[in-house]
């Protein structure tokens, strides 16, 4: 990713589809975990890149080609995130209806990956994530996350450790 900004500084409207194409898978499983839900997550993710084009359009090169790309993206989606959850509280309860038909076993062991998220604390949750899903580095996940690097790794360490304990109580 590392010609990625010079890219962007370069021709912005040619190469963002670029990085839509790089990071848009990442940044919606990172937000379906951390936030357990698709739709939630879709638009998270849409308004993520949505913000970091506006965002870019107001940039200098110097700037742009500065920037660490991934870890900015994240700290724009995490942002999202906490803003919706703060406006989810106050709308209300959304009841979905039972399905039809038969379960595929994806739809079943995502639930089941939501079901252990959910179970974490949010630092955990948020560290683990984009760790193991979005494959950030802790000094990277620090950077986003606005905590102590070592306070980062402790939540890997503990919510990975969460994670398995739960996992081998479904087996018993």
């Amino acid at each position: 990713m590392s010609d990625l900004p010079i890219a962007l500084a370069d021709d912005l409207d040619a190469s963002f589809p670029g990085l839509v194409d790089r990071m848009g898978a990442r940044i919606y499983w990172g937000l379906r975990r951390m936030y357990n839900n698709h739709h939630e997550a879709e638009d998270l993710a849409q308004e993520t890149f949505i913000r970091a084009y506006r965002a870019l359009c107001d940039y200098d090169r110097s700037r742009i080609e500065d920037l660490d790309v991934e870890p900015w993206l994240w700290t724009i989606a995490l942002n999202l995130g906490r803003n919706n959850l703060r406006n989810r509280a106050r709308r209300p309860i959304y009841v979905e209806l039972g399905e039809t038909g038969g379960s595929e076993p994806e739809i079943v062991d995502s639930r089941a990956w939501d079901r252990r998220f959910s179970r974490l604390t949010k630092n955990q949750r948020n560290a683990v994530v984009l760790r193991h899903v979005a494959g950030l580095g802790t000094a990277e996940i620090a950077e986003v996350t606005r905590r102590p690097e070592g306070t980062v790794k402790a939540d890997i360490h503990r919510g990975l450790a969460r994670l398995r304990t739960l996992m081998e109580e479904e087996e018993v």
